[in-house]
């Protein structure tokens, strides 16, 4: 691992659980959809789901899907970032970051919270979520890591050239984009697994050049998507706390 890099996120508390929990209806529900789904059905899903959870109508829920190709921007995606606009359907979305892939091969995670339950603390959230997934590539012998300046995950490239500053070369390999609407969180993080890396190539991903995209697979790990659900969901325990069904 690199040293001299401040690392403000590592000393933010984890876990991130309930403040007040016990109960089987304080569990949050895991769900997954075996087939792609649309882009514009998820957000109406998520949009529907977090409403109920700020009345009170619903659990907190986490959902795990993948999509068809496509492109995604943030609320600070530059247009110029968006390098073949006619590659794959672009969908302007109201989550932080800028442009970046979803398709087959890239597990997304949609976490939807109530943040008042817990830790009105978004950036202790966004930290819990790097954590998660950190401990997740753990499962598979992959050191992921944080950047300060660089929200994701991270993993090192000694196999790449360096960067020009002499630095070890490193790739992104799982993204991290949220919204909050009455202290509940909806969009989530994208884990690759096993993605066509070629299709980041119309983008410049999440705004940032200089660094390159990698997933398990590009990593040599032969790792099913039932394998990668079944190590969110122990870290995930571990971090946020029960979920449902057992």
């Amino acid at each position: 691992m690199q040293t001299g890099r401040a690392m403000i996120r590592d000393a933010l508390p984890i876990p991130f659980l309930p403040r007040a929990a016990g109960c089987p209806a304080d569990a949050v529900e895991w769900i997954i959809s075996t087939e792609p789904v649309a882009y514009q059905t998820a957000i109406a899903t998520m949009e529907k789901r977090i409403a109920d959870i700020a009345d009170g109508t619903a659990p907190e829920a986490v959902w795990l899907l993948e999509h068809p190709p496509l492109y995604t921007a943030g609320t600070r995606a530059r247009p110029d970032d968006l390098l073949e606009p006619d590659r794959f359907p672009v969908f302007h979305t109201g989550r932080g970051g800028e442009y970046t892939y979803h398709g087959p091969g890239q597990r997304i995670a949609y976490v939807m919270l109530d943040l008042k339950r817990r830790e009105p603390d978004i950036r202790r959230f966004v930290a819990a979520l790097e954590a998660w997934i950190i401990a997740t590539l753990a499962r598979f012998e992959v050191i992921g890591a944080r950047r300060e300046d660089r929200v994701g995950v991270w993993v090192e490239r000694p196999d790449k050239p360096p960067l020009p500053d002499g630095a070890i070369a490193e790739d992104k390999i799982a993204a991290i984009g949220i919204r909050v609407r009455k202290w509940v969180t909806f969009h989530g993080i994208s884990l690759n697994v096993d993605p066509d890396l070629e299709h980041y190539g119309g983008i410049v991903p999440c705004g940032v050049s200089g660094h390159g995209v990698t997933s398990l697979a590009d990593l040599d790990l032969q790792v099913t998507m039932r394998q990668v659900d079944s190590a969110l969901r122990s870290e995930f325990e571990a971090i946020f706390g029960a979920v449902s069904p057992a």
